[in-house]
């Protein structure tokens, strides 16, 4: 039987890249209070939700996910490949911000 997620155990990390910090931004109102995080492969939208409203406690208005396919890495001879991990892009409700990335 698969281990049960909670709230915590879905949020692996925050994405901080140039990209995300642009959509983080309330500079650009076109893309603004979009958050990027690393998530459990095994969870769903609305667990994706769930956990970034009790850790944060805001407000979610959608959440985009991805699959992204590990890249291929050369060790010696050798040929390996990462694993794939999953991005979701949480969008707040306006007025919304995370603190954990302002200044960063």
């Amino acid at each position: 039987m698969p281990k049960q997620l909670n709230a915590y155990g879905i949020l692996l990390r925050p994405l901080i890249t140039e990209k995300a910090q642009i959509q983080a931004s309330p500079h650009n109102e076109a893309v603004a209070h979009k958050y990027t995080f690393e998530v459990d492969q095994r969870a769903n939208k609305l667990q994706i939700k769930d956990a970034v409203e009790v850790a944060f406690n805001v407000r979610v208005k959608e959440v985009n996910t991805m699959v992204m396919k590990g890249k291929r890495r050369r060790y010696g001879r050798s040929l390996t490949k990462q694993p794939d991990w999953k991005k979701a892009i949480v969008t707040l409700q306006a007025g919304e911000k995370i603190e954990l990335f302002e200044g960063v």
